[in-house]
């Protein structure tokens, strides 16, 4: 039996980087594949440091313009229960076409080995597109045909719940663009 014999290499040191000048040598090391370097980062807070202790920290607030770009903290969120039933939803529409895409896909090529049927090969291909489609689509349905209030528990099929939540998130979307 062969065995493979990995030999550690030594840290991969870059001394000039072509957009920026670092303080120190930047170290890749190959296991970890992380970058270690002396850069700050992207982060909420800010940390001051006075002879080499931290001081305090503020936190560094968004701009206006981020806020009404890309939304603030004012965002509705979605109560506990609706989240547990918009995923209930989900795993249904997704799964049930699924399963019965696969199931087809089994009856065909059972019926192809036994001689039973020559099966021709458009059949699994409309059939794999039909329902695997369909259990795409079930993504969206599923979140759409959720009510969303939280005491309400809506139809076994939700058609009410997707046709209100349909009109009401065209209207959101409209007025989001008028805002602009």
């Amino acid at each position: 039996m062969k065995t493979l014999i990995c030999v550690e290499q030594p840290p991969i040191y870059i001394t000039n980087l072509p957009s920026c000048k670092p303080r120190s040598p930047t170290t890749l090391h190959p296991r970890t594949w992380k970058v270690h370097a002396k850069a700050k980062g992207c982060s909420r807070t800010q940390a001051k440091v006075q002879d080499g202790k931290i001081k305090s920290t503020e936190t560094i607030t968004r701009s206006k313009s981020f806020e009404r770009k890309f939304g603030g903290d004012d965002d509705d969120k979605i109560p506990e229960v609706v989240f547990e039933r918009m995923i209930v939803r989900i795993l249904f529409y997704v799964g049930v076409p699924m399963v019965i895409g696969i199931a087809f896909l089994i009856v065909f090529n059972v019926a192809k080995e036994q001689h039973l049927w020559d099966v021709p090969l458009w059949l699994p291909l409309l059939t794999t597109f039909l329902t695997f489609g369909a259990s795409a689509l079930g993504i969206a349905y599923g979140t759409l045909s959720t009510s969303l209030d939280p005491k309400k528990k809506g139809s076994i099929l939700g058609f009410e719940e997707a046709q209100k939540n349909w009109v009401e998130m065209w209207e959101e979307g409209d007025d989001d663009e008028s805002r602009r």
